[in-house]
């Protein structure tokens, strides 16, 4: 064939996924094994939306409400917003997506930090816009230098917060007095996948900033029911907006993008603050109880605001990545984000906690690490 490409797409690194947890142990010839490498919620979800899923599965042959009527009203009650200020998105990666369909044009620039998560850059590069990455600094967001990175090419800025992988966060403080000197046309997308794991009193009140009427920059806050409400396997997540800012992405949406399950299933969710209230007070018991371990194996455990931390393993993460493999454990290495000695280690159930610390101090053992 003679395709002829767009040079923008043709030089893209596709999203590398994660093999099924099935074919990994089927390689490697182990069975059990636990996975603590994606970031999920491994309680699973409310019990309330398990049992709304499965009685709407016989109108599986109707398509889903366009507008997500129910689910944006219930997401408005939830957060203390104005329906007109949320859009959903097929995960809130299509909120990026709309995000940048908006307001990027071939030439613009759009500035993201490094290590962070790998879609913003590369939706910028389809829309044929100009990535404007800066490292973090003391694995933080250095706000001065994305400051100093600013031009006046630039429509958008991108912050996970907290940061993912390093599970840092962005005070109070400092974003208000970074978002003072951020230029009105440019937007500041937060990025809080995470945000339901931070302490209420550290997190940024993003919809002060949305609705505030003075003349700064606007602000975008993104959201999902992937982490602390255990839908990852629905994909719905929203983002909370200026209404005139919602109004432009949804010029962009396309009809019918959250699946019906998805929209009965995180509604029924938000109904259940019992199970989501669990999820974050087990998901701080244990990061804190695996923290501790890990210090106690001679590791360094990084402080996290998320559902995962950093370990710095004092020697080289993939190895250490291998043998946990051979042990039926499976966490990321960091080395592809530039973390040659680290690991990353998502918060489990009190067992599979115990049983990564049992394996970890083995490997490290048998590396001679520590």
């Amino acid at each position: 064939m003679k395709l002829r490409p767009a040079s923008n797409i043709s030089s893209i690194i596709p999203y590398p996924p994660g093999k099924p947890l099935e074919e990994l142990e089927r390689e490697y010839g182990i069975t059990g094994s636990i996975k603590l490498a994606s970031n999920e919620n491994p309680w699973g979800p409310s019990p309330r939306a398990v049992e709304a899923i499965g009685k709407a599965l016989p109108s599986l042959h109707r398509y889903p409400d366009g507008s997500s009527y129910y689910l944006t009203e219930a997401l408005a009650r939830w957060i203390g917003a104005t329906p007109a200020e949320i859009i959903l998105g097929n995960g809130s990666n299509e909120v990026i997506e709309f995000l940048v369909k908006v307001f990027v044009q071939p030439g613009d620039e759009v500035i993201t930090s490094h290590p962070s998560f790998l879609m913003y850059q590369k939706f910028v590069q389809v829309r044929g816009g100009v990535n404007a990455v800066i490292p973090l600094r003391d694995m933080r967001h250095d706000l001065a230098a994305i400051l100093a990175a600013i031009t006046g090419r630039t429509r958008l800025i991108f912050m996970d917060n907290p940061n993912n992988p390093c599970g840092t966060l962005i005070s109070r403080e400092e974003f208000a007095q970074f978002l003072e000197r951020v230029p009105e046309e440019v937007v500041v997308v937060l990025d809080e996948a995470y945000v339901d794991f931070v302490d209420p009193e550290l997190r940024i009140d993003v919809l002060s900033c949305i609705r505030k009427p003075e003349a700064l920059a606007p602000v975008v806050a993104l959201r999902t029911f992937s982490k602390a409400f255990g839908l990852a396997g629905l994909r719905v997540g929203f983002g909370l907006m200026h209404p005139e800012i919602t109004s432009l992405m949804h010029r962009v949406r396309q009809p019918f993008n959250i699946n019906l399950l998805g929209q009965i299933g995180a509604t029924a969710a938000l109904g259940d603050r019992s199970h989501y209230e669990m999820t974050i007070r087990e998901t701080t018991r244990g990061r804190e109880w695996l923290s501790a371990e890990v210090e106690k194996l001679g590791c360094r455990a990084y402080p996290s605001h998320t559902n995962f931390f950093l370990i710095d393993v004092r020697g080289d993460a993939t190895r250490l990545y291998e043998a946990l493999l051979h042990q039926g454990v499976i966490v990321r290495s960091m080395k592809p984000y530039g973390y040659p000695d680290f690991i990353r280690i998502t918060v489990g159930i009190s067992a599979e906690n115990q049983r990564f610390v049992l394996s970890l101090d083995r490997c490290l053992r048998e590396l001679n690490y520590v």
